[in-house]
């Protein structure tokens, strides 16, 4: 029996059509807590799993897509952008995308947010992204999150 998506995972799927891509939003049987979770669920190299961080950059809030099997140095990433780079907080976290931490999407938020990319996400063929719920998710390749996003490759540590 098909299951109707979140609101918050709809929305995500109406962004991602509107942007070009085909927009298909894969509910999971469970929510997945980490990128270790999703990417056994899934079946696929964890560095493949797109993670969607919020941090603040100065003081402004930016979205980090990084890779699963990358952890954030927030000293070594702050100097690569020009600033001081720190993790925002959750209440923050869900003003300016509207998700929950967990189900984080790349795109779907009430404003846009400058969107960095972790560039080792190219190695992979495809990507899966979360999509606004902890148990939804959506196939992505580096190219079109770049795109979708209006992200900026950099190198993440």
């Amino acid at each position: 029996m098909a299951r109707t998506l979140h609101p918050d995972a709809a929305n995500v799927a109406r962004t991602l059509i509107a942007r070009g891509h085909h927009g298909v939003v894969v509910t999971l049987d469970q929510p997945t807590h980490t990128a270790a979770e999703a990417a056994a669920i899934l079946g696929v190299d964890i560095g493949a799993i797109t993670k969607s961080l919020v941090f603040l950059l100065d003081d402004e809030p930016v979205v980090l897509l990084v890779s699963g099997a990358h952890q954030v140095d927030t000293e070594r990433t702050g100097k690569r952008l020009e600033g001081t780079l720190a993790r925002a907080p959750a209440s923050l976290v869900r003003e300016v995308t509207g998700q929950p931490i967990g189900g984080v999407a790349p795109v779907g938020h009430p404003t846009n947010l400058s969107t960095y990319v972790d560039a080792s996400l190219e190695a992979f063929p495809e990507l899966w992204a979360a999509a606004g719920h902890p148990d939804a998710v959506f196939r992505t390749t580096f190219r079109e999150l770049v795109r979708i996003t209006a992200g900026l490759p950099i190198d993440v540590d």
